[in-house]
């Protein structure tokens, strides 16, 4: 037993740690991102592989499957490249490195980071009455620049009439998304990627659907406002919470805002 502590030591214990952190974050991220159950098929592959090839030396089978390994990991990074850029992303700006910068960050910025909030609020509010379909992206940390431009660019202040007016049923942007970046109004009528995720029911639409899905490569917050029922829904993180009040909306946008 005591040899055994002998050789295992500090720096074997640092090791095992930062690896089961990086397999933490790459799982969450492909729950989120809806790719769980590829993550464990390639999780299996590679455990498989180091029993046959590394511990029972079976040679035939651990080569060719060595070179799937190899060749493998080349299509994981092609397939995977949003799911891997918002893994870099979260890792270099999550809350224990941020710390530092909030202590000193004054309050205004952080008052100036949630001025879009409202705005986005009373226009889905008032698009929720008159039944009017809307499609809200506000970025945060991942860019959403290759999405910005498939639509329209705009550029302009935040303002509740000009969200309405954009989603308006004869306006020729309201069939697609709208992009709020760095408190302004980026562009409209924007293409997203479509989740394929199983589990959502069958009677939510392209645009629930697309709120998901890009909430699911990126970590921006999307807003729904159904054209059938008027309900107001929002995806965040992979996870797509409907059918919330105004008050609802607002506290949920508020707090992500403030994270």
């Amino acid at each position: 037993m005591n040899s055994i502590f002998a050789i295992f030591g500090v720096k074997d214990l640092l090791d095992i740690l930062l690896v089961a952190t990086m397999l933490y974050y790459l799982y969450r991220t492909m729950k989120d991102s809806g790719s769980l159950n590829i993550f464990i098929g390639v999780l299996a592959f590679v455990i498989l592989w180091v029993v046959m090839y590394k511990i029972l030396d079976m040679r035939l089978i651990g080569t060719i499957m060595d070179k799937f390994i190899d060749i493998g990991l080349f299509i994981l990074v092609i397939l995977f490249q949003d799911q891997i850029k918002r893994f870099l992303i979260e890792l270099g700006s999550h809350k224990g490195w941020g710390f530092v910068a909030k202590v000193f960050r004054h309050k205004s910025s952080s008052d100036e980071d949630k001025r879009w909030v409202m705005p986005v609020v009373y226009a889905c509010m008032s698009m929720s009455k008159s039944k009017t379909g809307a499609l809200i992206v506000i970025q945060r940390q991942v860019p959403l620049d290759d999405y910005e431009h498939t639509g329209d660019m705009i550029d302009a202040n935040i303002n509740t009439r000009l969200i309405e007016n954009i989603f308006f049923k004869n306006s020729p942007l309201h069939d697609g998304a709208l992009i709020i970046a760095d408190n302004k109004v980026k562009s409209a009528g924007c293409i997203l990627p479509v989740s394929h995720d199983t589990s959502l029911p069958r009677y939510l639409g392209l645009r629930h659907r697309s709120a998901l899905g890009i909430a699911q490569v990126t970590d921006a917050i999307a807003v729904v406002v159904s054209e059938e029922t008027g309900n107001i829904s929002y995806a965040y993180k992979g996870e797509l919470h409907q059918k919330l009040s105004s008050t609802e909306l607002e506290h949920a946008l508020s707090q992500i805002a403030e994270s």
